[in-house]
C-alpha cells in the first residue's frame, strides 16, 4: 500500500529543474525564470529612453525603442513598493514588451520547482509572483513575467505614446 504523501514527495523530485536570474532590488532578492529574459543591458548602454507624458502608472517613466518594439521601462522598486534607488541594469523580457530596471544581478541558479505562495500575499502581489523558491538556505520570491504590466495597464500606455507620438508628429508638420 502507498501513503499519499510519498506519491508528492515523488513528484516534487521528478520535476525538471529550472534556470533562473537571481537580481537584487534595493537589497531584495528576487527571481526570474531564464528563459523569460530576451538579454540584460546596462542602463548606460540603452541609448535614448523616450520619456512618456503620463501618471495613471508611475512606475513606467520611460519606453525604449529594440528590434521595431517598443517596451516599456518599469521601475522595480515603484513596482514591489521599495525604497527607491538607482538601478544599473534592465532586463528586457522575451514575449512581453517590458524592460525592467534592476539594481544588479546576483547568479543564475536551478530551482527543482517552487512553492504556492502564502495567503498572505493578497491582491495585486498574487500576480507578481509565481510563487516561492528555496535557494541556499534563503526563500526568494518567483517573479512572473506577466505580472508587471495588466493588459488594461498596457492600453493605457499604448494610448499615452500613440498621443505624445501624434503631438511630435503635429510639431513636425508645423516647422
Amino acid at each position: 500500500m502507498k501513503i499519499a504523501a510519498q506519491d508528492a514527495v515523488k513528484a516534487r523530485k521528478a520535476r525538471r529543474p529550472e534556470a533562473v536570474i537571481l537580481f537584487n532590488v534595493s537589497n531584495q532578492l528576487f527571481a526570474i525564470a531564464a528563459d523569460s529574459v530576451q538579454e540584460i543591458r546596462s542602463t548606460d548602454s540603452l541609448g535614448a529612453a523616450l520619456e512618456i507624458e503620463q501618471q495613471e502608472i508611475p512606475k513606467v517613466r520611460h519606453t525604449i525603442e529594440r528590434g521595431h518594439r517598443t517596451y516599456y521601462v518599469v521601475n522595480a522598486c515603484v513596482h514591489f513598493g521599495l525604497r527607491l534607488v538607482r538601478p544599473t541594469l534592465v532586463l528586457m523580457l522575451r514575449q512581453i514588451r517590458v524592460a525592467v530596471l534592476v539594481d544588479k544581478i546576483e547568479r543564475m541558479a536551478e530551482i527543482s520547482g517552487f512553492h504556492a505562495l502564502p495567503r498572505a500575499f493578497v491582491g495585486a502581489e498574487r500576480q507578481w509572483y509565481r510563487g516561492l523558491a528555496y535557494v541556499d538556505d534563503q526563500v526568494i520570491p518567483v517573479v512572473s513575467p506577466l505580472g508587471f504590466l495588466t493588459s488594461q495597464e498596457f492600453e493605457q500606455l499604448d494610448g499615452a505614446t500613440a498621443e505624445a507620438s501624434r503631438r511630435d508628429l503635429e510639431r513636425a508638420v508645423q516647422i
